[in-house]
């Protein structure tokens, strides 16, 4: 089987930094959120620097199960919160296919979707985004090995 990824877009912890600054100020221009709920693990960093940026003090996750190292397999939701979303915004760090967010949006349909950085095949299922970068890059995260 070919290889999915034929890039790699590595970020340092600064250029997650500064990218989710960016998305807390681009979401707090569009209202108020009671608040945040992570998506795991991804989600968790990104989501824990909105929460500061916007004094939000109210953080819940949504733990959700999609890959295996690189490989995707199906989204299976871990752990939901109670609600339809409403006045909450959903964090991630990535939309790749956009199966995730989907995922979470059938049991959280009124929620504001937020990630940091988006693929093709995952922007229209984000609200909010920092950052795109093609489908074929892998997007190394800080918090990854750099072997991975």
């Amino acid at each position: 089987m070919a290889e999915r990824y034929t890039q790699t877009f590595r970020l340092s912890w600064d250029d997650l930094y500064r990218d989710a600054r960016e998305l807390a100020r681009r979401i707090a221009g569009i209202g108020t959120f009671a608040g945040l709920v992570a998506i795991t693990r991804g989600g968790l960093v990104p989501a824990a620097i909105v929460a500061r940026e916007l004094g939000i003090r109210v953080v819940d996750t949504v733990c959700v199960e999609s890959y295996r190292g690189r490989t995707r397999g199906p989204v299976n939701i871990l752990k939901n919160v109670e609600g339809d979303g409403s006045g909450l915004a959903v964090i991630d760090d990535l939309a790749d296919t956009g199966k995730t967010l989907a995922a979470v949006r059938d049991v959280l349909p009124r929620a504001h979707y937020a990630v940091v950085y988006v693929k093709p095949l995952g922007r229209s299922y984000a609200d909010t985004f920092i950052t795109e970068v093609s489908q074929d890059t892998w997007i190394a995260f800080p918090w990854e090995p750099s072997g991975d």
